[in-house]
């Protein structure tokens, strides 16, 4: 993180941004890191209403159908829902260089996430978690273990992209009119519903950043991110 060519860009957006202008943006800049033209990118922002189906997505899991736009998209996984008061984070990052030199690997990058935004929660006073056989992170709450915080990813010419959605405080019954990523049998959270009411937003930038880099000398120290 030190390195003077260290070249990952952070972005925040302030206005609600739709699901598929924002794809495009995503697909142009991982094309041109590819390329070298352009430095990797962690993007933060909140999406306008939408439900997305991953490429595992079934129709059964789509409840109900309502006014909330539905959008088919390349990523992993099944329905989800994305709206405001979720912080969704794009990671669009070279693999190839992150694991320098030994070869990229999918599944360690996924458990990166999961052990950035773990560790985000920890300020939180939140400890979640990872459970077998269960995309996500979770949090033992009094109605049993809720998923907190979506995860899914897509690969192009080991470029990352999509990424981590976690909700702050969004209209969870949103949720209702899916199956989130395919688990019945829990229920989805937020930081407002665990007790957090005072969340401001600069605050949670700085720690995501923190955190990101205490993660990454943990998991990559020979990285040339």
């Amino acid at each position: 993180m030190s390195n003077s060519n260290y070249d990952l860009e952070w972005r925040f957006e302030n206005n609600l941004m739709p699901y598929s202008e924002a794809i495009k943006i995503m697909e142009s800049r991982v094309q041109n890191i590819s390329e070298n033209k352009d430095s990797q990118l962690i993007w933060v922002l909140e999406h306008l209403a939408v439900y997305t189906a991953g490429i595992s997505a079934k129709d059964q899991d789509l409840l109900f159908k309502n006014d909330i736009e539905i959008i088919k998209t390349n990523r992993g996984g099944k329905y989800t829902y994305h709206g405001p008061g979720m912080k969704i984070i794009y990671a669009m990052i070279d693999l190839k260089k992150l694991f320098y030199p030994a070869n990229p690997d999918i599944t360690k990058f996924v458990e990166f996430l999961e052990f950035w935004i773990i560790a985000v929660l920890k300020n939180y006073k939140i400890e979640a978690g990872i459970r077998k056989g269960r995309v996500g992170l979770w949090v033992n709450t009094s109605e049993g273990e809720k998923k907190i915080c979506a995860i899914g990813i897509k690969i192009k010419k080991w470029i990352s992209y999509h990424g981590v959605a976690l909700n702050i405080n969004p209209n969870l019954n949103n949720f209702q009119n899916i199956v989130p990523c395919g688990i019945k049998e829990y229920g989805v959270t937020s930081l407002a519903e665990m007790g957090v009411c005072d969340f401001n937003q600069e605050e949670f930038y700085k720690i995501l950043k923190i955190e990101f880099q205490k993660c990454y000398k943990q998991f990559f120290k020979n990285s040339n991110l």
